[in-house]
């Protein structure tokens, strides 16, 4: 789905907490057709259920997978409901200290993708601030992108790697068809969430970042927000829309 647009539900978490149909049906409502999923693993059936009656689909979804105790649970789980990527959210920050821990981590992800590829499914990885941190003079997700084999994948969070201090634009071209994902946000790009903003509204060059990475499904996120998020995310939506 180049240049499709699809939400991460961890954005509307306490929405889904309270009520995951109506939560969804108000995501559907919006104009959306895609989500990414989130703490699904341990609830397939009521994700299944609430995703048919939205009439949305889940391309991918985020669950631990390098630090899991349960890979083939998660994996399962992913199948399921249909998924094409699951994507490992976070690999802990320690291990992005040398070019050997982080060449570990992506030697475990890829031992995971060929469980996965008996499932049907991809795997991915999506960073935070510390990933793109340098490690011998390279950004340590980049390091990490070539260890990775074929068909392992990236969902690049442009914020958090513009608050990292790299230029998002600059890494999605340097990582190239690596990355099949892309998490879109806006704000002053600082490690405050309470300050995100909804796309173009803030400091990061969204445009530029969506001209980067024209293939990547685009996926709309808030790590916190304050006001009422879906208003947030119908803003994002509405301007991403304007940008195709």
């Amino acid at each position: 789905m180049p240049g499709a647009i699809s939400v991460q539900l961890y954005s509307i978490r306490n929405a889904m907490a309270e009520d995951m149909p109506v939560a969804l049906q108000r995501i559907a409502d919006l104009g959306f057709e895609n989500v990414e999923l989130f703490g699904y693993v341990d609830r397939v059936d009521a994700h299944r259920d609430a995703l048919v009656a939205a009439g949305l689909r889940a391309p991918s979804g985020h669950a631990r997978l390098v630090v899991s105790d349960d890979v083939p649970g998660v994996l399962d789980a992913s199948a399921a409901l249909g998924m094409t990527t699951v994507i490992d959210p976070s690999i802990p920050e320690e291990q992005w200290a040398t070019r050997e821990l982080i060449e570990a981590s992506a030697a475990r992800l890829n031992e995971i993708a060929k469980q996965a590829a008996d499932r049907g499914l991809e795997v991915g990885y999506h960073n935070h601030w510390w990933e793109v941190a340098s490690v011998d003079g390279t950004p340590g997700l980049e390091i990490f992108a070539a260890a990775l084999d074929d068909g392992v994948t990236l969902e690049v969070d442009t914020y958090w790697a513009e608050v990292g201090g790299v230029a998002a634009p600059d890494l999605l071209r340097r990582l190239g068809d690596k990355v099949t994902h892309i998490h879109v946000k806006d704000g002053p790009a600082t490690r405050d969430t309470k300050a995100q903003l909804p796309a173009g509204q803030g400091v990061v060059p969204v445009a530029e970042i969506l001209a980067a990475a024209p293939e990547a499904l685009r996926v709309i996120e808030f790590d916190d927000f304050d006001g009422d998020v879906f208003d947030g995310l119908a803003q994002s939506l509405t301007w991403l829309k304007a940008q195709a």
